[in-house]
Formats: structure tokens, sequence, C-alpha cells
């Protein structure tokens, strides 16, 4: 291989280089513009912050995800809400998911097991506002399906 570096190489550098910054602004746009579409500020009451404080005090991300972002050992939460009503065709998922964490462990064999944090009736109702405002984000479609 010659070690000489031509005008040709030089040119498509530069274009390589002015399609990649021209191609980052493009998507950049994008997203500031539809961004604002986006935001969910409404409804954090007192309560979904509590849920996030709880959320993290237990380390629940190092197990499950929150629209992707998280370990994969556990269910996605981002959009527990809608999974559960779509499998137990209930209109609120509230009651099923507090279950749900109060069981836990089951015990049931050869299953993966959450461990129960022995979460106060404030503390897991925080927990579950916290999940179901985190469920009403307009995620772009993500999960790509209601399994998550």
């Amino acid at each position: 291989m010659n070690n000489i570096f031509t005008n040709a190489m030089a040119r498509n550098t530069i274009y390589g280089s002015v399609l990649v910054i021209l191609l980052f602004f493009v998507l950049t746009f994008g997203t500031v513009r539809t961004l604002p579409e986006r935001v969910h500020h409404e409804n954090i009451t007192p309560q979904v912050v509590l849920g996030k404080a709880v959320w993290e005090q237990n380390h629940c991300v190092g197990c499950h995800t929150l629209l992707g972002e998280g370990s994969y050992y556990a269910p996605e939460l981002g959009n527990v809400y809608q999974r559960i009503k779509h499998q137990t065709n209930e209109t609120h998922a509230g009651p099923f998911i507090k279950a749900w964490i109060e069981i836990m462990p089951t015990d049931a064999p050869m299953r993966r097991q959450m461990p129960n944090f022995n979460l106060s009736k404030t503390e897991l109702n925080a927990l579950l506002a916290f999940l179901k405002w985190f469920s009403e984000i307009n995620a772009a479609n993500w999960p790509p399906n209601i399994e998550g």
C-alpha cells in the first residue's frame, strides 16, 4: 500500500465530513422540532416525585428498563400499564401491579423472582403513580411491541 495521500483521497475525506455534518444537523433539527410535542410535564404530582425516589432508592433499574434504559433482566416497565390492561382486559392496571409487587417472591421454581422490598402503602402507591405517569409519555412508539 502506498502511503501517499492523494488529492482524490483528500477530496473524498472532505466530502464525507461535510455529508456527516449535514446529516447530523438534519437529524438534530428533526428532533428539536418534534420534541416540544412529546414533552410530558403535566401531572407531575408530589406522589409521582416520591415514586421516582422509591424507584431510585430500590435500584429498580438494576433489573428493569424504562424506555429501553436499564438492565434487561426483568420486563420493560415503560409500558407496564398498557401491557397489563392488554393481558388482563382490565380498565385499571394499578391493583394488579400493586398485588404483583406485594406477593413477590412467589418461590415458583425455574422462574426469575423479584425481591420483596417491603414497601409501605405510601411508597407502593407512589411507585404506581410514577409508573402510570411514565406510561403516558409519548415515547415515539417505544417499546416496539406491547410485551416490552
